[in-house]
């Protein structure tokens, strides 16, 4: 299904918007460009959980049409430790690194 990695990473910001430990947690950056072939946003809290994203659509107009989306996540953790996500959403699915994420 196309819309699978928007739907995956869609999820995934809800967890962390979701994961606010207070309610004095304020925005301190949000911009957002959205087009017709794509989109890029960057978020960035008081708590200092970052979020880029850029989007592209490929293969505009056919049996391939995809999105393909880039982009990272960072927050800081119970631990005190700011653990930072990058990753891509395509046709080949959600595919995270980060120095905490096991590897195969």
């Amino acid at each position: 299904m196309k819309c699978t990695p928007v739907i995956i990473c869609l999820s995934l910001c809800l967890v962390l918007c979701s994961a606010a430990p207070s309610a004095d947690v304020e925005t301190v950056q949000n911009n957002a460009d959205v087009k017709p072939d794509g989109y890029n946003f960057v978020l960035e809290t008081s708590d200092g959980t970052k979020r880029t994203e850029e989007a592209i659509l490929k293969n505009i107009g056919t049996e391939n049409e995809a999105i393909s989306v880039k982009g990272s996540y960072s927050y800081l953790g119970p631990d005190g430790v700011t653990y930072t996500v990058n990753f891509v959403a395509d046709e080949n699915g959600f595919q995270p690194e980060g120095a905490h994420i096991p590897r195969e």
